[in-house]
Parts: C-alpha cells; structure tokens; sequence
C-alpha cells in the first residue's frame, strides 16, 4: 500500500506544483498546500482499498489466505463501494494533513534556508522541517483518524456477527458521537503514538526524497548531451 501511494502522491505533488506556479492559477506561497491537498485526493481515492484491507488484517487478524474470502464477503454485503468504507473520515484526515504539511513544510524550509537557493536545501534542514510540519499537521487532522478508525473497526465487528451491517453515520455526527461521549479528549484519542509515528516518519519521508531528488538532477545536469 505504501509503495505505490508514495509514488503516485509526491509524482503528483511535484507535476501540480510546477502547473499551478507555471501558469501563475496560484502564489508561489500556496501553491504546494494546493497541490498537496489535491495530489493527496487522488492518492487516497486510489489506495483506499488496501486502507480497508490493512485494518481487516489488522482487526481481525485475518490471515492472507482468507483475505480474499473477506474481500469477497464485504463485496457480498455492501456492494463495491463497501471497499471504500472510511474514504470519507480518510479524505478528511489525509486531505488537510498534506495541504498543512506542505504549506508549513515550505514556509519552515525557508526559513531554515535563509539567502541560499531553494535548490540548495541541505537533508538537515529538510529533516527538521518535515518533522515540525508532520507535528503540526498530524495533531490538527487527529480527530478524522479516531474517526475513520472507529468506522472501519465497527464494519469488521459487524462482518464478523455476519449481519446486516447499519447505515453508516455521516462524520460530522461521528465526531459529535465521539465528543459527546468522552468529550474533547476522545476526538484526540491516540495522541501520543500519531505524534511519535508522524513525525519522524514524514521527516524521514521528506529528507531522502529531496536528497534523490537533488542527487538525480545532478546527475541530469552532469550527464553528456545525447544521452
């Protein structure tokens, strides 16, 4: 799941990115939160599946031999869309996760930088800032996690009793469900471990992307013409 998300949403980031400056649709300032958000709408719509289908490994400790017995009976049960159950809760955590991570990503790398060319940003700098950017963003996207956690771990109970399964609250009712039952402290459940997950993982993502990335347009530059 991971290998092609990562592949699909920084090619996308990147391609989007240069559009929106080249055609001047948005400020070199909120272009990459543009981008970001809109590269992330397609991952996530893309690698929903696999999402559902890592929780049911996860949940239900579903071995990979009868994994596609328990896709075919969700199918059974709900129809195709039953697939992209949490897209929703998922899109609404993911979506303005990459859109903060991005513009905070920029605006901090900058700062870091100071005069040198953008071009020149060293894996320290990225390092650190992809670590604060994934922090912040990770704590103001945390209530659509326990959300889409919540919905997808219920399914798996359902499936599980094999009954019918109810009509799926909206997200919006979720969160007030959730709010009204453990208060502002259950829309923040998970807390620690999404920050101890988030920010080194979205620091070492960043760092060695720009660092190939910088490595293989070096290589371009110094490679003969004609080749």
């Amino acid at each position: 799941m991971t290998v092609p998300a990562t592949a699909v949403y920084f090619t996308a980031y990147d391609q989007l990115k240069t559009f929106l400056c080249g055609q001047a649709l948005t400020s070199d300032l909120y272009a990459p939160m543009v981008a970001g958000a809109l590269a992330r709408l397609g991952t996530v719509t893309v690698i929903s599946p696999l999402e559902l289908v890592r929780t049911k490994l996860q949940a239900q400790h579903v071995s990979y031999r009868e994994l596609g017995t328990c896709v075919r009976a969700a199918v059974a049960q709900g129809g195709w869309r039953s697939l992209w159950l949490g897209w929703g809760p998922t899109a609404l955590r993911d979506v303005p996760f990459s859109a903060l991570y991005w513009f905070n990503y920029e605006l901090v790398k900058r700062w870091l930088n100071g005069p040198r060319p953008k071009d020149q940003t060293s894996v320290g700098i990225s390092f650190v800032a992809g670590g604060i950017s994934g922090t912040v963003a990770a704590i103001l996207t945390l209530p659509f996690d326990v959300v889409k956690t919540q919905r997808q771990v219920a399914l798996g109970a359902v499936e599980a009793l094999r009954v019918k399964p109810p009509r799926v609250d909206s997200t919006w009712l979720l969160l007030r469900r959730i709010r009204a039952e453990s208060g502002t402290k259950g829309l923040f459940a998970g807390f620690l471990p999404r920050i101890i997950k988030a920010a080194p993982s979205c620091a070492i993502m960043i760092s060695t992307y720009e660092f190939g990335k910088s490595f293989f347009q070096r290589l371009n530059r110094e490679k003969p013409l004609g080749h």
